[in-house]
């Protein structure tokens, strides 16, 4: 049996060096943990979750978490403070290290609950919230933001939002450098259309020398991480490191200058059965886990298969950990195969 991961004592500062982003439907605590697996440094974060299902929904459903995935912050979606004065007190009492606000979705049913990119309209309302947050918890109250929104002149805009939510004591920014097109694009669309600017985000840092400030959009390789580090206190990576997990196995040697988890595809897979039979003890679904993986076996022999069996027979009753063991001994005989 592969050891699970222990919570990293890495301070959350130094652990915005390098952060996982949050991902909607897709950085739940099965992701986090097979993340965590793979760096104990990095910063991870949970999904946005809105005040509404914090508050009127199912709480544990939506913020438990194993200690193991620590450091992790909590990102939040709302625009009424003292509905997220409440969440962040929850947030606190589940044993988030950090609470943060979305102000960077561009989805409509983000904009139709008033929260998300179009709250770069109204910084003045951001602030309050920031206080807010700030009022209910010791724990620091972030915001991830976008350049901009719509027709805004991103040079004065973002200068003035920045600023504001400053003032309101803000210990981080995460920098989206894309504007966000509200009217015209889809959610989807607006991952990849608005063109990167991430001169602009060097220049809010270079302003605002003070606040540790990362950097998110279109960044796929550890080159660009480094290029990026030159100027911004940390990077945060999104579908990149998703879709190709295994990256992540890099990142406490060549971001950190720690020794690297040191996981094998193998060790991986046989750590993610392990949980997963723990998991389907308490009523989740194989394919809740299973969905997170598909990646893990990119540029080997046998990927596709690989995946295939993850996509299909993760969904069949009664699946159990054994699909996850089955998936990686087709990787196994295509690379002896090759090898012979």
């Amino acid at each position: 049996m592969t050891e699970a991961p222990r919570g990293t004592a890495v301070p959350l500062q130094a652990a915005r060096r390098f952060s996982v982003a949050p991902m909607i439907d897709w950085t739940d605590r099965h992701c986090r943990y097979l993340h965590r697996l793979l760096t104990r440094h990095g910063l991870l974060f949970t999904e946005m979750i809105t005040t509404g299902a914090v508050l009127h929904g199912d709480a544990a459903r939506h913020l438990r978490f194993d200690p193991v995935e620590q450091p992790v912050a909590l990102q939040l979606g709302g625009s009424d403070p003292a509905d997220l004065a409440a969440a962040t007190r929850l947030g606190e009492a589940y044993g988030y290290d950090e609470i943060n606000l979305n102000v960077g979705c561009p989805s409509d049913r983000v904009q139709s609950g008033r929260f998300g990119a179009c709250l770069m309209a109204e910084p003045d309302l951001v602030a309050d919230c920031v206080r807010a947050m700030r009022a209910a918890t010791d724990k620091p109250v972030t915001v991830k933001c976008r350049i901009g929104i719509d027709d805004q002149d991103i040079e004065e805009s973002l200068d003035r939002f920045a600023d504001t939510v400053v003032e309101a004591g803000i210990a981080a920014l995460y920098v989206h450098a894309r504007k966000a097109w509200l009217q015209g694009l889809s959610p989807k669309e607006n991952r990849t259309i608005p063109p990167l600017n991430y001169e602009r985000v060097y220049r809010l840092k270079r302003r605002l020398s003070h606040l540790p400030m990362m950097i998110n959009g279109g960044i796929e390789t550890f080159h660009e991480i480094g290029n990026h580090l030159e100027h911004m206190d940390g990077v945060m990576l999104g579908r990149a490191v998703y879709h190709n997990p295994m990256m992540l196995a890099e990142v406490d040697e060549r971001l950190f200058g720690q020794a690297p988890s040191g996981l094998t595809l193998a060790e991986v897979m046989r750590a993610m059965a392990d949980y997963a039979e723990t998991q389907l003890s308490e009523g989740t679904r194989l394919n809740n886990i299973a969905r997170h993986m598909l990646g893990l076996a990119n540029g080997r022999p046998g990927a596709r298969q690989f995946r295939q069996i993850l996509s299909v027979d993760a969904c069949k009753p009664k699946a159990g950990p054994e699909v996850f063991i089955h998936a990686l001994a087709v990787v196994e005989d295509r690379a002896e195969a090759a090898a012979s």
